[in-house]
């Protein structure tokens, strides 16, 4: 089993610091919703985005939506051995059932997330699909207990991204961590879970493609693809 978490990730409500903002009561009313029932989204709110803790690292739902459709629509999730978790910059915890189909259109994915930091649980009534805790990636990670957390940031040592998910060959359940943000870097709290910290590239590259690249490999590390072919 593959623990796959998206951490600091940029999905949250718009914080109450700016919900008096000339823009977000503008777009609250056009919505017809409260401004705590609205996903911050740098498109629609990229003016009061400066008056915010660390601008750069938020407002970027698209980030967690296209590396999601990678992971849960990839052979290794459909197989059953993959866990993903969405850890949010403000210290929640999305958890997702694997046999989740998330909406490839864009607004019907903000739309099923504004539900779930409204409702805790989508859907509302009966077992639920996906559901939101209050948790820090501390706590995520004490409770899944993985074999090794593994970091991915232009800080840790260089690497292949075959070469080092390959080292967790041995391991029973393995945990990578990747940023859900689109710049800067993951706090030093963070910094504290790994155990192993990567650069795959001279640049950044997005959450998706690391997303993607990962689960290739680990696939081809378990022989996922000639397994299916002869099932």
């Amino acid at each position: 089993m593959l623990f796959l978490i998206l951490a600091e990730s940029a999905l949250e409500t718009i914080p109450p610091k700016v919900w008096r903002h000339p823009l977000i009561v503008k777009h609250s009313k056009k919505r017809g919703v409260h401004p705590s029932s609205i996903i911050l989204d740098r498109s629609y709110h990229h003016k009061v985005m400066g008056l915010l803790d660390c601008p750069e690292k938020r407002g970027r739902p698209d980030i967690v939506h296209f590396a999601l459709l990678e992971a849960l629509g990839s052979p290794l999730n459909r197989e059953g051995l993959l866990k993903v978790y969405v850890h949010t910059i403000s210290d929640k915890v999305i958890n997702i059932r694997p046999d989740t189909r998330l909406p490839r259109n864009y607004n019907r994915f903000v739309g099923l997330m504004e539900q779930l930091f409204e409702v805790g649980s989508v859907p509302p009534g009966g077992e639920p699909l996906l559901w939101i805790e209050d948790k820090d990636l501390k706590s995520l990670i004490e409770e899944i207990s993985p074999s090794k957390v593994v970091g991915f940031s232009l800080e840790g040592a260089p690497s292949t991204i075959r070469d080092l998910i390959g080292g967790l060959k041995n391991l029973e359940n393995p945990a990578v961590i990747i940023g859900g943000f689109p710049h800067g870097s993951f706090n030093e709290e963070t910094k504290s879970l790994f155990d192993e910290v990567y650069s795959v590239d001279r640049e950044v590259l997005d959450a998706s493609i690391i997303v993607s690249r990962v689960i290739y490999e680990y696939e081809n590390l378990l022989s996922i693809s000639k397994k299916r072919l002869k099932a």
